[in-house]
């Protein structure tokens, strides 16, 4: 018996069951098929539909811990993004640590700490991270120190340009202005409530497998919008519709006590120092500028002089660079649309062997061994003025 296409609904049905009737094994069949097809259908879209964080929070539900790697000096932004990772895993029942390398100097990076109380651990080498999975946050290659290349992330999200990935997430965006932006994004996709937590400051810190299931506790609401304040100048710089998209959710849940404690902190008076001497030492070439401060112990004094003298009337974008424990620390800070200062830093440093650089558009940072700059290698050497030159050079385009 044949189905013949035309006829009304009661005379196809007829022949759809005279036709199973006589032929049950292709019946069978065929509705084994159209109910693969249909599952498979069902699972592709639940698939598709799934949002970032909801991945996320089944790649970390699969693991039973995890190491949540920031990038050397973390900033509030790689602390609070850090700090969202470990509360998306307690909910799934996963134990995350948080790590970084390098040192916590500048005021408001240690005022963060502090007030928040974070739980992190220094590492000097891979060795030292326990877990087998890495999450990175607020960078998209582990760099920094020995072991670093060897890493391979299970998970990477970020806002910096690079081509890092993780092995079963990754989450790059550098159109926007800050990692926590990102988070925060996830949190409102996930639907969770804001949840007060009275102190944030205790003997252990905040025991976030003691929380509610999906809330976001009020010192974590209070850290990602202080780390899209930092990473933005308080959204006024570099920023996105996300980002002030991400502070407008975030500011229903945020303690305003701990933000203006971890936002005004005690100075530094090295910092005052280094900034008075980026000041006094500046080399102006309308409209950019340039100072090197010497040498230095607190690196974070170089990329606040760097803001400081960019405040200047007549300067677009600044170059400020310091030396620390045989290391030529660069940071740059640009209002000028010509000029991309990560590429600037980073087309200066290419030649240097050994040299790191680059960055976004309005913000960059480099680092040069003093040795390679003396002509250790395969290089011939640079000197301070020549150095001076090249970013002059980079800043008007000529390199």
């Amino acid at each position: 018996m044949s189905l013949v296409a035309g006829g009304d609904l009661a005379t196809r049905a007829e022949q759809v069951l005279a036709f199973a009737s006589t032929n049950p094994v292709a019946a069978a069949v065929g509705v084994i098929a159209l109910l693969v097809v249909f599952s498979v259908g069902v699972i592709a879209y639940r698939y598709l539909t799934r949002t970032p964080g909801d991945r996320l929070q089944s790649v970390l539900g699969a693991c039973e811990a995890v190491a949540v790697l920031m990038h050397p000096n973390p900033d509030p932004d790689a602390m609070s993004s850090a700090l969202a990772v470990e509360r998306l895993a307690s909910a799934v029942g996963t134990d995350a640590t948080l790590y970084y390398t390098g040192e916590i100097r500048r005021p408001e990076n240690r005022a963060f700490e502090t007030v928040l109380d974070i739980d992190i651990s220094r590492i000097e080498t891979r060795g030292d991270i326990e877990e087998e999975e890495i999450i990175l946050v607020d960078h998209n290659e582990a760099r920094g120190f020995p072991g670093a290349g060897g890493i391979d992330p299970l998970a990477v999200v970020d806002h910096h340009p690079g081509d890092g990935t993780g092995e079963e997430f990754t989450d790059v965006r550098p159109d926007v202005g800050a990692c926590a932006t990102i988070f925060a994004e996830y949190f409102e996709s996930l639907d969770w409530e804001f949840y007060e937590v009275n102190t944030a400051v205790t003997d252990g810190g905040v025991n976030t497998n003691a929380l509610p299931d999906d809330t976001v506790p009020s010192h974590l609401a209070t850290g990602l919008i202080y780390g899209i304040q930092s990473d933005t100048r308080s959204l006024t710089n570099g920023c996105a519709a996300d980002d002030f998209a991400a502070a407008a959710y975030l500011y229903e849940g945020m303690d305003p006590d701990l933000l203006n404690r971890i936002a005004n902190p005690q100075i530094d008076a090295e910092v005052l120092e280094v900034k008075a001497r980026a000041i006094t030492s500046r080399i102006v070439k309308t409209p950019f500028a340039y100072s090197d401060v010497g040498e230095v112990s607190n690196t974070d004094a170089i990329p606040q002089a760097a803001d400081e003298l960019e405040t200047l009337e007549g300067v677009s974008a600044v170059v400020v660079l310091g030396e620390c424990n045989g290391t030529i620390r660069i940071a740059g800070r640009s209002r000028d649309d010509r000029v991309h200062i990560g590429r600037v830093i980073e087309s200066v440093v290419s030649e240097i062997p050994m040299g790191e650089g680059g960055g976004h558009a309005r913000m960059g940072g480099g680092q040069i061994p003093v040795e390679y700059m003396a002509g250790i290698g395969p290089s011939s050497g640079i000197s301070r003025e020549d150095l001076r030159q090249r970013v002059f050079e980079a800043m008007s385009g000529e390199r």
